[in-house]
């Protein structure tokens, strides 16, 4: 990625010195697992979904999963926080079976990359991982979504906290979509069944097959496997460097573009001011910003009961929505109940509890 370099003349030297860098080396956002809007532990999971730590998605099809944002991690290399998956229930792989997690990255990030040219750049992956009982193979994949190609490597995963990493070759065929779409999927293999792993392993680029993606996948979805991960960065050329530690508030508005957790920071939060008619669909209106512009408009999600709170009166059992549409960078949200009992408007939204909240997601 290209970084935007602000410079000044050194007071002891009399010559000009880089001050600091916008741009970020890691093309993976929230890699060290600081950030879990949404949860940081989950039961139960038997589909796909965004559950804990941000930006990390699960594709599961084969076993029962806890998912914890956890802080089991390698000693003295400066994380606070991995991703932990356990298999409650676990299962024989079937044809079709494709468990895994991943991360999914825009196009218009990906530029400086020059794939589809013959100045492609290779990448290389570092991470740290473990399984606390099932060890063996574990396929890690890149995966071109623009033009349906793909390239994969394999791992030994063991029980011990280990730093794993991974070339792949630059590839000169298929360029990225310069647009704000998913273009590149960083892909680890949990579970494989034979439609994923009966043919010839594709450690090269190459269009799509998916008997070739993750041959000798060891099925990690076994009862009481614990899968650990953190410290994920991929970046260009042909050798690691040190884990680009980003701060917090930095690594959450990178976050924020694609998820964004509104209330549910403490008890009684109260959000914004409200107006609305009172008929007998009473509607609780506001207008709404986030942090950051998100990465295209936002679906919204309910969690717990998101409250219209007046004159020291709690008005609870609303629905919320959009009202007259919705953007990248605000829109107005608004609650609809029958037989509300508020007698005017000038009222505001409250969460009553940490477990309140409205999601708004802009994922890829």
């Amino acid at each position: 990625m290209s970084e935007l370099k602000v410079d000044k003349v050194s007071p002891r030297t009399g010559t000009y010195v880089s001050l600091n860098t916008v741009g970020s080396k890691n093309i993976i956002i929230n890699g060290d697992m600081s950030i879990a809007q949404r949860s940081t532990a989950v039961t139960g999971k038997t589909a796909d979904g965004y559950y804990t730590t941000d930006r990390w998605n699960h594709s599961i099809n084969l076993g029962t999963w806890s998912i914890d944002q956890s802080t089991d991690v390698p000693s003295g290399e400066g994380f606070a926080k991995s991703h932990k998956m356990t298999c409650t229930t676990g299962a024989s792989t079937s044809a079709g079976t494709q468990t895994y997690l991943h991360t999914r990255l825009e196009g218009q990030n990906l530029q400086y990359l020059k794939k589809g040219t013959a100045n492609a750049e290779s990448l290389t992956l570092s991470f740290w991982g473990k399984s606390a009982t099932t060890t063996g193979t574990m396929t890690v994949e890149l995966f071109d979504t623009d033009n349906s190609r793909q390239i994969s490597k394999q791992i030994s995963l063991t029980t011990s906290w280990t730093k794993y990493t991974i070339t792949y070759d630059g590839d000169t065929t298929g360029t990225f979509n310069n647009d704000n779409g998913a273009s590149l999927y960083l892909i680890f293999w949990i579970s494989a069944g034979s439609n994923f792993n009966s043919g010839t392993l594709n450690t090269s680029w190459n269009s799509n097959t998916n008997a070739n993606r993750a041959v000798g996948q060891t099925n990690f979805a076994v009862t009481n496997t614990e899968l650990y991960i953190t410290g994920v960065q991929l970046e260009a050329g042909t050798t690691a460097s040190d884990f680009e530690f980003l701060p917090y508030d930095v690594n959450l508005r990178r976050c924020l573009r694609y998820c964004w957790k509104h209330g549910g920071e403490i008890t009684n939060q109260y959000l914004h001011g409200q107006g609305g008619y009172n008929d007998a669909n009473y509607l609780a209106f506001g207008l709404v910003s986030p942090p950051v512009p998100m990465r295209t408009t936002p679906s919204l999600t309910e969690n717990g009961d998101v409250i219209v709170h007046r004159l020291n009166t709690d008005y609870t059992g609303w629905t919320w929505g959009f009202g007259t549409g919705s953007c990248l960078q605000s829109w107005w949200l608004q609650g609809n109940k029958t037989s509300h009992g508020v007698t005017a408007a000038s009222s505001v939204v409250k969460c009553a509890t940490t477990s309140d909240f409205i999601l708004y997601s802009a994922e890829l």
